[in-house]
């Protein structure tokens, strides 16, 4: 006699609401403070409060909190100022529009206009890494220059 197949585990149905997090429980995911992200929300990296009533408890979703994560590795990473990196998200945010409306497009000038402006903003991305890669160059050569002399200064000392 051979055991039945096990019944496959119930998946959520699509009605169901997905499941939010209070501020407080997404702070500790991320490693950032309440205030960060609320902060966050005021400067428009996160979507901000006025989606939500006036007295309602901060509520977030599993993507806003990979976009919190991904907000504070690239802020970590780069050393970006928020100015700047609201600027990275913005035209990874657009590429992202862009990738879902390249699914469904099946018109080469259409698909042609949509890598045209992904280009655009992959450029945007490019430039502020760029940027920040050159000032770390520079910094290192300084640091190198200074290490260079402080060396010379010391093989230069009596013994």
């Amino acid at each position: 006699m051979t055991a039945a197949a096990p019944a496959p585990a119930p998946t959520p149905a699509a009605s169901e609401p997905e499941r939010t997090l209070r501020i407080g429980e997404v702070a500790e995911l991320t490693g950032v403070t309440p205030r960060t992200i609320r902060y966050y929300e005021e400067i428009g990296l996160l979507p901000g409060s006025a989606e939500r009533e006036q007295g309602k408890h901060r509520c977030y979703t599993a993507g806003e909190v990979d976009r919190i994560k991904e907000i504070v590795r690239l802020k970590d990473l780069l050393g970006l100022s928020l100015e700047q990196l609201s600027k990275l998200l913005e035209a990874e945010a657009a590429r992202a529009g862009l990738r879902r409306e390249w699914e469904t497009a099946e018109d080469a000038a259409v698909r042609r206009r949509i890598l045209d402006e992904a280009l655009g903003h992959i450029g945007t991305q490019l430039d502020l890494v760029q940027d920040r890669r050159r000032e770390l160059e520079q910094l290192e050569r300084e640091l190198l220059d200074r290490r260079d002399l402080a060396l010379s200064r010391l093989a230069e000392l009596p013994d």
